[in-house]
């Protein structure tokens, strides 16, 4: 009887979510119902999964709108009727200069319902309805249409449950409109008693007039939808090439052919395992799948482009020969069931990463060569202190007022009626969708049109977007392509280039010699002494400190620690465990009999994803499916889902048959729980492992260079700041742009590394193009005036290059080149020069003779790079004479300390009571590292104030070889007054420090050198 009803994905309009709708359905005894969400389908295909378990026949449809002006409603007779809407829906998400329009197009399998008006003339077909509203009822009796009955319906609208889903849409309206509630116009509004009544109530509105529910009764009837959840057939493209059965010889044909390079010679090992997943692939219909992953990195190959094939598919022997992926299964041992087995429904899936530079293009190669193609929809939800901030602007709170809510700084209690409305439905809203946006990587590649089952929206991107997300797509058999980037990639293929321009002598580079690599004496000391800077996955201060502490130094030590290094394991307390089961074998002892026969590798440890399916099927005694199931469950996309509830009980009960003892189950379970969500797949963090050797290859022969593509690459998981430093540390000299070397990428020539145009923050990219091009056409500049000649640019544009001291060539003072540029150049710029027949010789004016000094230069660096050149220590207000240096922290455990450090990056996080506390990573004096952590009470007593040098006092704390400070006081250190608004104190400054020649020889080496 309702055929206009909302849920919550009509954004930013709807409070009700899909399940709940349904429940109150039931509960009001409907047993048919439509879902019509405004200008959405995000819900549709989870409303019919969940409708069965209610009991209540889906029926399928659209509320076109024009903002809050409803149009019309179409209701899908069948599921190609649902196909129709959904493709004319998209045209209007597709282009949002067009208006959904008053009269609904002829779509074959709809029905339309338009909202009654009085006095408006209507011309319905044969499918085509008036809705009659409650309110509408009384004008009924006096209208033409009350002898027309056989035209009308009830158009009874749902888009809230109770009168605080009816003031939370209100709310959401206002945020949509951008306007205070008090301003909100009433056509911007549903009405009130836009509630859903009982199945009975509802008739006795309409007893008047029964030939309206007898129609809207026949309506429902006809409607049928229907889609498939159990996922035993996937629909994604079902044939790579013209028949399945040509599909599976061309695999074939593929996976043999790929035996020499990757095994020479195959052994009956690998021919039985070939043989295995082949049979399994071809049985579970992923052929395909496969072929579509190989023709995407064939393409890649042809054209260059570096990839990292990871995830679950590193499992796969199939996968490893066809080169989707690097990671030999059989070398590592790699569980195939964990990424196919005949018990598993749900789809397998790749993540393959490319470079940032080169992703968009295999993206638009995916669109150009496979039809029916989209990317898939993530929900962007209300966040707390997102909601409040535009909750607190919705009810005209002051913004001192809503940046106190936000930072969570009151006592409900103590706040106003408005604040604690804020609060109250700012915790209401949370999680409510937003807005669509795009999955990081989601690609889908449909048998069926898109619009067979979705909508679609058009984004910036370009490429069409379903409005379900990835476990939708899942339920319905849609596995998705992963496609991603990083800029890990991006370094490794860079610096090969770098090296090949810099080394020319050199042999070229294999970078996939990755046997090679496992053995080589260089890679393993940077990796037992953790000295990975700008390395991938190994560069960060935690991976950094784990590497010391397991002291490793080969390949499958790091495949271990890329996933011991995750969340979950940390938190389950078994990454220390792992540590010491590592160092200290006889500790391995202690580890549980059956967990240590199923994981002997790691010591009786879960690392790894299959681990999670190991010990649930040989310990919990689930079959491989209902173990696979508990693995995916964990990772929280499915965690409220009862399916997987019944299989945590089951694995519960099969504990207690078996006689295990129930604090052993408990704590198995709480590991299990732990870091499921959060380990990786062994096989993706092999694959990991493989791109961290390749960066790690580059960084032990090709220090410089590699450092030069990281920061091209705009970095890792540091600033540019940390790879200029840790260039410097290599014996690079450093300098700043300059007009005749530089180019928009920094360049490197010898040992010499010339920062490029686009580290000045606020040059702009035109005029770096100008300069680069009228350099290559013409030769270099030289003189200021030659360059104002040759390159049209404002006075504000030159004076950050002549700051940046990018004329240095020319000998001059920047300060006298500045008052030259001001004198020659004009305000308004030209874009071209104009040539004329006879140059015109410019007026050199007398300037004054002016000086600049080596500190003036740091701050111009620190005001246009973001970083000065020189070594930060140097700019301190009181130098210190403090010889103490992160070396020799090592030798004074337990002593309480104090050095000072210049702030690299800190790591936020929360104790297990909610409380915040730090961890930081400074350079001292000489630039090695210097690792903090900050508890509570010294987090909020002597918190971080921005960058710079901290003097920091603490205990000294060694734990396998790792030096920590726990610090118990810290405080930022002055630096000088700026002397370019100081001249008076300039003299004075120079007298603090030793002498200005000492003060130039270390411009250049801000740090002192330290080679690996």
């Amino acid at each position: 009887m309702y055929l206009n009803c909302h849920s919550y994905y009509s954004l930013r309009y709807g409070t009700i979510a899909p399940k709940q709708l349904l429940a109150i359905a039931s509960a009001n005894g409907i047993n048919t119902l439509a879902l019509t969400d405004i200008n959405n389908t995000s819900a549709s295909l989870d409303f019919v999964r969940l409708s069965e378990k209610h009991n209540i026949k889906p029926v399928l449809g659209v509320d076109f709108r024009n903002g809050a002006q409803q149009q019309f409603v179409l209701l899908a007779k069948n599921n190609n009727g649902f196909k129709n809407i959904n493709s004319y829906l998209s045209t209007f998400l597709h282009d949002d200069t067009l208006k959904i329009p008053e009269t609904a197009p002829e779509l074959n399998d709809t029905f339309v319902i338009y909202p009654y008006k009085n006095g408006v003339n209507y011309n319905l077909k044969h499918n085509e309805f008036l809705g009659i509203k409650p309110q509408d009822l009384n004008a009924l009796k006096f209208s033409k249409w009350n002898k027309l009955q056989h035209k009308l319906v009830i158009l009874k609208t749902v888009s809230f449950q109770n009168k605080k889903g009816f003031n939370t849409h209100r709310l959401l309206r206002a945020i949509d409109n951008n306007t205070l509630l008090s301003k909100l116009s009433k056509n911007e509004e549903g009405q009130p008693n836009d509630i859903m009544l009982p199945y009975n109530d509802l008739c006795d509105t309409y007893n008047e007039f029964p030939q309206l529910i007898k129609n809207t009764k026949s309506v429902l009837e006809g409607c049928q939808i229907e889609f498939n959840f159990s996922q035993e057939t996937p629909n994604n493209q079902k044939s790579y090439t013209k028949t399945e059965a040509s599909d599976f010889e061309l695999l074939k044909k593929l996976t043999y052919e790929g035996l020499p390079y990757r095994y020479t010679p195959s052994t009956t090992i690998i021919r039985e395992r070939i043989k295995k997943e082949l049979n399994i692939i071809k049985e579970k219909g992923f052929v395909s799948y496969f072929l579509i992953n190989w023709r995407i990195l064939e393409y890649a190959r042809s054209k260059g482009y570096y990839h990292v094939g990871r995830g679950s598919g590193a499992n796969s022997i199939v996968a490893y020969l066809l080169r989707i992926t690097d990671v030999d299964p059989v070398e590592l041992d790699l569980y195939f069931e964990r990424f196919i087995n005949l018990y598993r429904k749900n789809p397998p899936d790749f993540d393959i990463d490319f470079s940032w530079t080169d992703r968009d293009d295999v993206t638009n190669f995916i669109f150009k060569t496979f039809k029916n193609t989209a990317l898939i929809t993530v929900y962007n939800t209300f966040k707390f202190k997102a909601a409040v901030r535009e909750l607190g602007k919705v009810f005209g709170l002051p913004k001192t007022e809503i940046d106190k809510l936000t930072r969570g700084k009151y006592q409900i209690q103590n706040l106003d009626k408005l604040s604690q409305l804020v609060i109250k439905y700012s915790e209401y809203i949370q999680g409510f969708p937003n807005y669509l946006g795009i999955h990081a990587s989601g690609i889908i590649i449909s048998e069926k049109p898109i619009h067979y089952y979705t909508a679609t929206f058009l984004p910036p991107k370009g490429y069409a977007t379903t409005h379900f997300d990835m476990v939708v797509a899942e339920d319905i058999g849609l596995y998705k392509f992963d496609i991603l980037s990083q800029r890990g990639l991006g370094k490794i293929k860079d610096a090969v280039q770098i090296v090949k321009y810099n080394h020319p002598e050199k042999a070229p580079i294999d970078i996939h010699d990755i046997k090679r690599f496992k053995q080589d004496k260089r890679i393993k000391y940077l990796l037992k002494n953790a000295k990975a800077i700008g390395c991938f996955y190994v560069e960060s201060p935690a991976m950094r400190m784990l590497l010391k502490k397991l002291q490793v130094d080969n390949y499958l030590g790091l495949v271990a620690a890329s996933s011991i290094i995750r969340p979950g394991v940390a938190k389950s307390g078994m990454m220390r465990e792992y540590i010491l089961r590592y160092r200290y074998p006889e500790r391995i002892k202690k580890a549980h009999p059956v967990l240590l026969k199923i994981m002997p590798e790691t010591y009786g440890v879960m690392v790894y994803q299959e681990d999670v399916i190991k010990v649930a099927h040989i310990y919990g005694g689930l079959t491989l499916g209902e173990a696979d199931k508990l693995r995916r469950g964990m990772s929280g996309k499915f965690r409220s889902r009862e399916e997987f509830l019944q299989v945590k009980q089951l694995f519960f009960n099969n504990c207690k048959q078996k006689g295990e003892a129930e604090a052993t189950t408990q704590d198995i379970w709480r590991q299990i729980e732990s870091f499921a969500g959060y380990a990786f797949a062994k096989g993706h963090s092999a694959s990991y492992a493989v791109e961290s050797y390749q960066s790690l290859f580059l960084k032990a022969y090709f220090p410089l260079e590699y450092m030069v593509a990281t920061i091209n690459n705009f970095g890792g998981f540091y600033s540019t700041e940390l790879y200029v430093h840790e260039a410097r540390m290599h014996q690079g000299i450093i300098e700043a742009p300059c007009i005749n070397q530089s180019f928009n990428q920094t360049i490197i020539k010898g040992k010499t590394i010339v920062l490029g145009f686009m580290f000045l923050h606020a040059l702009e990219q035109k005029i770096s193009i100008r300069i680069i091009d009228e350099r290559q056409k013409n030769g270099i500049f030289k003189s200021l005036d030659h360059f104002i000649e040759r390159v049209p640019i404002s006075i504000e544009q030159i004076s950050i290059l002549i700051k940046i001291n990018a004329f240095r060539f020319t000998g001059i003072n920047k300060r006298e080149l500045l008052w030259e540029a001001h004198l020659k150049i004009s305000k308004t710029v030209i874009k071209d020069h104009v040539i004329t027949l006879f140059k015109t010789q410019r007026i050199n004016y007398k300037t004054p003779q002016l000086s600049s000094s080596g500190l003036e230069h740091a701050f111009d660096e620190m005001e246009l790079l973001g970083f000065p050149l020189c070594n930060p220590f140097h700019l301190l207000q009181n130098p210190t004479n403090n010889p103490l240096r992160a070396t020799h922290l090592i030798r004074l455990e337990n002593k309480i300390i104090t050095i000072e450090g210049y702030l690299v990056t800190v790591k936020n996080t929360r104790t297990a009571n909610g409380k915040t506390m730090h961890f930081g990573t400074f350079l001292d004096y000489d630039g090695n590292f210097i690792d903090t952590v900050h508890f509570p009470p010294i987090a909020s007593k002597h918190p971080f104030r921005g960058k710079g040098i901290y003097s920091i006092t603490g205990k000294i704390t060694v734990e396998f070889d790792c030096v920590t400070i726990e610090v118990s006081a810290m405080e930022r250190s002055a630096i000088i007054e700026d002397p370019r608004y100081a001249v008076n104190s300039i003299n004075k400054t120079f007298q603090n420090k030793k002498s200005f020649a000492t003060h130039k020889a270390n411009q250049l080496s801000p740090m002192s050198p330290k080679s690996i």
